[in-house]
């Protein structure tokens, strides 16, 4: 049998309690080494064969995979964060299926959710964004049309950037092009909950020199948007006038 593990973003206590499990449990194990921390590993068995997959292309990985569970060995991909986010997991599932290898794929901590939790922040606030756009900039690999950037800018969300720190300057003015305020607030996590993590805060126009202040040039999410800021409405969740499903509210004193 095979796993697909998310591994967390960095804190090797963020793993899922399922995930920690397989690992301990695994026969053979393949983890993305240049982003995955190694912690995550510490309770393998003395036995388990490691691969590190920044070291291989996508035939040596599935080839490790058939060769393995082949012999009836338990076999765990270890990917950073969750794989479903630019974790180039679904070409992996098409090989396994092709080859009739069955797996199982454990959902992980999102590196955006991480960043979210250290900036001590809540991206969806009342009044403010009620919507989430997860997205990269072009690079070596493009983006469809529709997708770009400055397109994305128009509405005005909450944006989380990934993989794009290496273009911060870019960035910023392409928000700023697509209709974000200069003034919007922004930040950028570098490598969140891990014991080197960095943490950068400012708006569209000084965000990228205080990144290059910072010395940051990979591993880091940028996010933007009035969610950074301190005006939001309260929710009507716990309003005490507001009735729900399970509590009737106050009547309000004329």
């Amino acid at each position: 049998m095979m796993y697909f593990i998310g591994a967390g973003p960095g804190d090797p206590e963020l793993i899922t309690v399922k995930g920690r499990r397989l690992i301990n449990e695994a026969d053979v194990i393949i983890f993305a080494g240049s982003l995955v921390n190694p912690d995550v590993l510490s309770g393998s068995k003395p036995s388990a064969v490691i691969h590190d997959s920044a070291y291989m292309n996508l035939d040596e990985v599935i080839d490790v995979i058939k060769e393995s569970t082949d012999k009836g060995l338990r076999v765990v991909r270890v990917h950073t964060g969750d794989p479903a986010i630019y974790g180039a997991i679904r070409e992996q599932m098409d090989r396994l299926d092709k080859l009739g290898i069955e797996y199982e794929v454990v959902p992980g901590v999102s590196s955006f959710l991480a960043t979210a939790a250290v900036l001590k922040k809540e991206y969806t606030l009342p009044d403010v964004s009620q919507t989430i756009i997860l997205t990269r900039m072009e690079g070596r690999t493009p983006v469809p049309p529709k997708e770009k950037l400055i397109e994305l800018a128009r509405h005005n969300s909450t944006m989380i950037i990934f993989l794009s720190i290496g273009f911060i300057e870019e960035l910023c003015s392409t928000l700023i092009e697509g209709g974000y305020d200069p003034n919007t607030p922004a930040a950028v996590v570098y490598k969140a909950t891990w014991p080197d993590q960095k943490i950068v805060i400012g708006d569209l126009t000084d965000l990228a020199q205080k990144v290059k202040d910072a010395k940051i040039e990979k591993t880091a999410l940028t996010v933007v948007g009035g969610f950074l800021g301190d005006e939001y409405s309260l929710s009507k969740l716990y309003d005490k006038y507001f009735t729900t499903g399970y509590r009737k509210g106050a009547v309000k004193e004329e």
